[in-house]
């Protein structure tokens, strides 16, 4: 649905679900939602589309998996892998930086 039938502009960059989490009781489900743009203002108007486009979403979930009911949704923004790259880049840092040499005292 997200790569073509939501005709929404705020969600015509990368945006794609990471992963999805169920209550057991199935009332509630929270989406994750990686956007490919790093401007948290697009960020944030691809959750709004998002929740804008809720009750198709919805609707279309009802008759493509056939269930009885489908729990409501709460869009998230994943920032994980936000957080690897930030990880890895100061790891690459830490790793370049040459470690001081011991002086000696003559």
């Amino acid at each position: 649905m997200l790569a073509g039938e939501l005709k929404d502009p705020r969600l015509e960059g990368s945006v794609s679900v990471s992963h999805v989490r169920v209550q057991p009781d199935m009332k509630h489900a929270r989406v994750f939602v990686s956007v490919g743009s790093e401007n948290a203002g697009e960020q944030t108007d691809a959750i709004k589309a998002l929740e804008h486009a809720m009750g198709y979403i919805r609707h279309e979930l009802v008759e493509r998996l056939q269930l009885r009911r489908v729990p409501e949704l709460h869009f998230t923004l994943d920032l994980s892998q936000e957080h690897v790259e930030r990880i890895e880049r100061l790891l690459k840092e830490a790793k370049s930086e040459k470690p001081p040499t011991p002086e000696t005292n003559l």
